[in-house]
């Protein structure tokens, strides 16, 4: 039974978690198939400090991304995350659980070829530190931010909560302030 507050979108029910509690640390990444099913279609649920975000996820045109997202998430490894950086007029950064910048699931897997585009306000895609090394760093745009395609895996698109990402605190590693956190996140699946 899923806790009181756990939000399901209609025609969706709760994916089931993979551990009951929180893994931050793995050796290896995820095979295709360990955190999600063939045909099913998924969004992903964050509690933040400042409200809900939900997001579709294109597990059919990049499998292996969103495979890795929602196997961490099912591992409650985004639970009590920050948002490390938020840079106002470009993005939402969060998926560091050392809330540094530099931190992830000790694993990297490489770029997937999208036909999506960083087009518009809600776009998810992968943060990395150059080709095929994506982990468990994330961002979300606030704009357009066209110079970024084919260098991060769009996997995702928030479809409720756009108005959450206007107030997340603008921060940044190292400097003052108190981030914004994901409280809560899990997934949801048809």
């Amino acid at each position: 039974m899923e806790p009181m507050d756990t939000y399901i979108p209609d025609g969706y029910t709760l994916t089931p978690d993979l551990s009951a509690e929180r893994k931050t640390s793995f050796s290896a990444a995820p095979e295709l198939g360990d955190g999600i099913e063939p045909g099913k279609q998924y969004r992903a649920i964050f509690e933040t400090s400042k409200g809900r975000l939900v997001m579709d996820l294109d597990a059919e045109e990049v499998p292996t991304t969103v495979n890795s997202f929602v196997y961490l998430l099912r591992h409650h490894y985004y639970d009590g995350i920050v948002f490390h950086r938020v840079i106002d007029g470009f993005m939402a950064q969060t998926g560091d659980p050392t809330g540094t910048g530099t931190g992830g699931p000790g694993y990297k897997f490489g770029d997937e070829q999208t036909t999506q585009r960083h087009k518009g306000k809600g776009v998810l895609s992968m943060a990395n530190a150059g080709p095929n090394t994506n982990g468990s760093q994330i961002f979300i745009t606030f704009t357009d931010t066209p110079h970024l395609d084919g260098r991060h895996t769009v996997f995702g698109r928030v479809v409720e909560g756009l108005d959450v990402l206007d107030r997340i605190t603008r921060i940044q590693p190292g400097y003052p302030g108190t981030p914004d956190r994901i409280e809560r996140a899990y997934v949801v699946e048809k």
